[in-house]
């Protein structure tokens, strides 16, 4: 009873004016006391110590300490009060305010904020699969209602991206072992020690070639069979499956024969040296006339060229010669088997000619999806697929092209995200690692609508949420943050919720969730 409020533009107080202007305020003040007659009137108090026998004096006298008394400010506890009282009244899970109108908000802008996992380690029977890859989104927008909301398809979505090679559920881990054992062979070229991965064939690596030999002497088949025999012959149980038909390809040369054969089975340099002398006795004596890709730039096939015409270069198959041959096989083969999965079985137009898969490295054709629209460019590529540089450079290249692949594997395969924005991620891709050394570790950013991945978390709990409350302009705004998580700031204490259907263990359907910042602009810590 002793508050009054106003309500008037801010550009009637001078002290408000810059601050507020035109814009409405609420001016809280301590009125002037009033106290009651006999007859139900108000009066202004004015002294306890007036005399009874004058009253024109005292009349006097009232009327000027009414004047003197006026409104006054309000002390800081009753100024908390009032604010908290406020804000509570525009709270709309207080049921007993839910049919009154809104008041004028105590502040300009709201903003929220969420974060989301879409891709990562997953819980199944109570057992935790462990991933490094994870994919995460998240979310901006403002005029929050309520605490934890989920984010409308009007906010901003980032997708976070960071994904592992050799993760048992990526399309691509076979691909990955054939890169391993490509890496096995670079660095025992770098360091002089090889630790030899185990074979996935029983058959050991000198047989399986005298075997392959003995097939080509004695086919009378044409080339393409040649090509599709082996993809079909040379599956092992160990490969997976899935995706198979995407990722294979079906047109490979001798040499691309030859290395899938020995990188499943060689155990030792001397394996390596075996199988290769039996390969160039073969093409020396004329046993065999194999067909190779016209831009295969291995040593081997280099040989295989000039036995074409009946003249081969001698070559010493001692020290580290014959893993440097394998090694030029092998990232031969791999530079294919990438582009094959960015063009599927799409032709390359250049001029009025087309080369189907057999690609020429240098051509600066267009690569397209087989929908039509375009991916990237074998010049944009030509960085990954550069042969003159030395073979350790040239493996790191294949470590970041894999990796890029892999990324856009995932977000096509797990997220089904469309054309538009795999194009985008893959250009970023591509020029990131143009520039940066490989690094799994980095996070590649990318602008989705919300709307595309509404599936994934429209029911789902985020695993960050946090709202911030600013108000003022300029100099004299006030920004106040609070964030809450779905884990504890730290894992070595148990924290206890108050909520009884809520726990930390991740048993409830419902999780709870941990205060792990609270913020102010004014204060220096968090």
């Amino acid at each position: 009873e002793d508050i009054q409020i106003l309500k008037m533009n801010g550009d009637k107080i001078p002290v408000l004016n810059m601050y507020c202007g035109n814009q409405p305020v609420f001016i809280c003040e301590k009125a002037a006391p009033k106290i009651s007659e006999p007859n139900g009137h108000q009066m202004t108090e004015t002294s306890n110590c007036t005399d009874d026998g004058d009253d024109d004096d005292a009349d006097d006298a009232s009327n000027e300490l009414q004047t003197e008394l006026g409104p006054e400010p309000l002390t800081v506890m009753k100024a908390r009060q009032l604010l908290s009282f406020y804000t509570l009244s525009q709270n709309s899970n207080v049921s007993a305010v839910d049919n009154k109108p809104a008041l004028h908000p105590l502040w300009m802008v709201i903003k929220g904020s969420a974060r989301f996992n879409l891709f990562g380690s997953t819980v199944v029977e109570n057992t935790t699969i462990e991933s490094q890859s994870c994919v995460t989104v998240d979310f901006k927008w403002g005029h929050v209602e309520r605490i934890l909301e989920t984010p409308p398809l009007s906010s901003t979505a980032t997708l976070n991206i960071k994904v592992a090679s050799g993760d048992m559920r990526s399309p691509l881990f076979e691909m990955y072992r054939e890169l391993e054992f490509l890496q096995t062979l670079a660095d025992g070229l770098r360091t002089g020690e090889t630790e030899w991965m185990e074979p996935l064939e029983s058959t050991s690596a000198v047989n399986l070639t005298k075997a392959f030999l003995e097939e080509l002497r004695n086919t009378a088949k044409t080339l393409q069979d040649q090509a599709a025999k082996p993809a079909e012959t040379t599956k092992s149980e160990s490969e997976t499956p899935i995706f198979n038909s995407i990722l294979e390809r079906g047109d490979l040369d001798f040499v691309e024969q030859l290395w899938v054969r020995m990188r499943k089975s060689v155990t030792s340099y001397q394996d390596i040296g075996d199988c290769l002398k039996l390969v160039t006795e073969a093409l020396r004596y004329g046993d065999i006339k194999p067909w190779i890709h016209r831009d295969s730039s291995s040593s081997l096939s280099k040989l295989i060229l000039q036995s074409y015409h009946q003249q081969i270069d001698h070559v010493s198959l001692t020290g580290v010669t014959p893993v440097h041959m394998l090694l030029e096989m092998g990232l031969d083969k791999m530079r294919k088997d990438y582009i094959n999965y960015l063009i599927g079985n799409l032709l390359f137009i250049t001029e009025t000619r087309c080369y189907k898969l057999c690609i020429d490295i240098q051509l600066l054709a267009t690569v397209y999806f087989s929908s039509g629209e375009e991916l990237t460019t074998l010049n944009h590529l030509c960085y990954y697929l550069n042969t003159e540089v030395d073979l350790q450079e040239q493996v790191i290249r294949l470590r970041k092209l894999h990796h890029l692949l892999e990324i856009i594997l995932t977000c096509s395969t797990f997220l089904g995200l469309p054309y538009d924005r795999l194009f985008l991620l893959t250009q970023s891709c591509l020029q990131h690692y143009k520039t940066y050394p490989y690094d799994e570790q980095h996070e590649f950013k990318l602008q989705i609508k919300p709307a595309l991945i509404g599936h994934f978390y429209q029911k789902e709990q985020p695993a960050l949420w946090g709202v911030e409350v600013s108000s003022g302009h300029g100099p004299r705004e006030v920004r106040t943050s609070l964030q809450l998580s779905d884990r504890p700031v730290v894992d070595h204490v148990i924290f206890e919720t108050d909520y009884p259907n809520e726990t930390v263990n991740g048993d409830s359907e419902d999780p709870a969730f941990f205060s792990t910042m609270v913020c102010c602009s004014l204060v220096s810590i968090a």
